[in-house]
């Protein structure tokens, strides 16, 4: 599994982390076109190789040759979904934006489709996000994993006036992130930077052990002189190796939920990002049959399942810990059948070997379709896979 460990010690933002991106090997070319896939006029991106304390860094400047519309989130979604992307991108990407919205609206006191995004809706904050999702999908990126992250110090101007550092938007985004005070110079990590963190972490502190294989300096617009201000992000491949990462597990214990509501629940839980959601039977006090409600998500989430929970249940109260998780590497895999096309699940055990299984869902749609017995369909499907193995 590839591997991404972003560096944030002096910060982060949109540029900082494409030009860390560009250094990796994100091709110049492809990030160059995309304001003009996007739709975006008058829109060009310039590369500089520029010095940054005692680094050799990369900087990405995206330029916009017309004052910016402030856009609503349905505004950049469109622009988004309607541009030259792959799906998996276009999707973090709004997932990204979405995030924005929720804390900029918070912030602000009023509804998300009503949040004007103002700096975060303009062309260059749209390709920064965009470029970034995309950067880590070209360079085959499957977790990433963020060390604790440098805001800065003092004020930052913006069009709601003079704020603090962090600015409001940005602490909202990184509740319940590791951060880091040292009181450096400025705002070091942005509203776009701090999205970008918080909705594509797969965990945040040290990554699993990898095999490092390159590493790309991003540099900010400014250059202050008390720390270089640059993003690095690390690039591994933990093939054969078992990956370890913070969960958080999230919990409650009901025992007035409806079968139905807690089955809705489990699903919507899934939708948000929990890595698993599951339901267990426990007996209650005064003899009542009840069930405990089980999420387990990224640290950076948990906000957003206890909302969902509070909303959707009958819940009065949650229980939060945090557990160590360990993991194999895993990635799909497809093969062809008389019937049609079956996904697999492919995990690397620690000697290196392979372990495949069909994925119940894809099996269970080729049987309804060609009325072909599922068990004899995972057969099948398992031999074919081992056959491609020589």
């Amino acid at each position: 599994m590839k591997v991404a460990y972003v560096q944030p010690f002096s910060g982060i933002s949109g540029d900082m982390t494409l030009g860390a991106l560009v250094d990796l090997g994100f091709g110049r070319d492809e990030l160059a076109a995309l304001p003009a896939a996007l739709g975006l006029e008058g829109v060009t991106i310039e590369f500089h190789d520029v010095r940054r304390g005692v680094f050799r860094a990369q900087q990405v400047e995206v330029r916009c040759a017309a004052k910016q519309p402030h856009r609503h989130l349905h505004h950049v979604r469109a622009i988004l979904e309607g541009g030259a992307l792959p799906a998996p991108v276009v999707e973090r990407a709004v997932a990204v934006f979405t995030r924005l919205a929720e804390a900029e609206a918070e912030v602000h006191g009023e509804p998300v489709e009503k949040v004007h995004f103002h700096e975060v809706g303009a062309a260059d904050a749209i390709v920064d996000i965009a470029g970034a999702c995309l950067g880590f999908h070209r360079l085959g990126v499957e977790a990433i994993y963020v060390a604790p992250i440098v805001v800065g110090s003092g004020t930052v101007e913006s069009a709601h006036g003079t704020l603090p550092v962090p600015a409001p938007a940005t602490a909202r985004l990184l509740a319940g992130v590791p951060v880091d005070f040292t009181p450096l110079e400025g705002e070091r990590t942005t509203p776009t930077g701090a999205a970008l963190a918080v909705t594509l972490a797969s965990g945040f502190g040290p990554p699993p052990p990898f095999r490092l294989l390159a590493q790309g300096v991003g540099a900010g617009g400014r250059d202050p002189k008390d720390r270089a201000n640059v993003l690095r992000i690390v690039l591994g491949d933990t093939a054969g190796e078992v990956s370890r990462r913070t969960i958080a597990v999230v919990e409650t214990t009901l025992d007035d939920a409806s079968p139905q509501t807690v089955a809705h629940v489990a699903q919507r839980l899934l939708e948000l990002g929990a890595r698993d959601a599951f339901v267990t039977p426990v007996l209650m006090k005064k003899g009542r049959p009840g069930v405990t409600l089980t999420a387990l998500c990224d640290p950076g989430r948990v906000d957003d399942v206890a909302a969902l929970l509070f909303r959707e249940t009958t819940a009065i109260g949650l229980r939060v810990r945090h557990e160590e998780r360990f993991e194999l590497a895993r990635s799909e895999a497809r093969v062809r059948l008389p019937e049609g096309e079956v996904r697999l699940k492919v995990v690397t055990l620690p000697d290196g070997s392979l372990r495949a299984r069909p994925e119940h869902e894809s099996l269970a749609e080729l049987a309804r379709a060609s009325g072909a017995n599922l068990e004899a369909l995972a057969a099948r499907a398992l031999a074919a896979w081992d056959a491609t193995q020589g």
